[in-house]
């Protein structure tokens, strides 16, 4: 064999190893998007022993293993896509999102606020702080994020509902009121908290309210898991109100 043709070779041999591993990363790409996360994960891994610098290809692994339920591996390999590119945002939402499947709010806390500082408009991932701060038991720093979530994103109902919640944890029914009636003006058809606005509105001590919010919400949803528990609270509701009934001064 010539010198010419052995230099040839060994040129085209990192070319031809370079268009195998893009080939794969699009297939493992495809197969993802299809929801095929074990198919797509082999594929990645193929992909690696081709090129182990790329982040997308260890950014997809790592997505392929959390859907899968392996948590540990997925982190695994989110961090080496972090440590490839440091700016990518979807790497640090879903390392994010994979500390608080594993219980480690504080270390998802840290990947959100890398997530926000790369995408500052993003609500996603603003909301997910919000959660792990939740879950870290710092419940006023929540209600801050999700309050500043609100003002940004006026439309993004997750903010509302985590915020509401938190308020009925605490026992401030008037303020939880509030945001659900605010959700009922984003999105009328968001009937599923008619049951949390019947219960706030019992809270306070306004049981008619109460009644019409829990009948909406029988009507709407009369096969939800707590549809019985309602009805029962609106048959007691009635009683208690003919037990004492309006006096007539005429």
């Amino acid at each position: 064999m010539s010198s010419e043709n052995t230099k040839s070779r060994y040129m085209s041999t990192p070319v031809l190893s370079k268009t195998m591993q893009k080939d794969l990363l699009e297939k493992a790409e495809l197969l993802r998007a299809n929801d095929s996360f074990k198919e797509a994960a082999s594929t990645y891994l193929n992909s690696i022993l081709l090129d182990r610098n790329n982040a997308e290809t260890y950014l997809g692994l790592g997505i392929c293993y959390k859907n899968m339920g392996k948590i540990n591996k997925a982190i695994e390999n989110l961090e080496k896509a972090a440590l490839l590119d440091s700016n990518k945002f979807e790497t640090f939402f879903e390392l994010g999102l994979c500390h608080l499947k594993e219980e480690v709010p504080c270390k998802a806390i840290k990947c959100f606020i890398r997530a926000v500082e790369i995408e500052p408009d993003n609500p996603e991932a603003i909301y997910q702080l919000g959660r792990a701060h939740e879950l870290c038991d710092e419940q006023d720093m929540a209600l801050m994020i999700y309050q500043k979530l609100i003002e940004n994103s006026p439309t993004y109902i997750n903010a509302y509902l985590r915020k509401s919640t938190l308020f009925m944890k605490m026992e401030l029914y008037k303020q939880a009121l509030g945001l659900y009636l605010n959700v009922l003006k984003i999105n009328p058809n968001y009937t599923n908290i008619y049951s949390e606005i019947g219960l706030c509105f019992d809270k306070l001590g306004k049981q008619t309210e109460a009644k019409r919010y829990y009948r909406k919400f029988l009507s709407a949803q009369p096969d939800a898991e707590n549809a019985n528990a309602i009805l029962k609270r609106v048959e007691k509701l009635r009683q208690v109100k003919s037990k004492n009934p309006v006096l007539s001064l005429v």
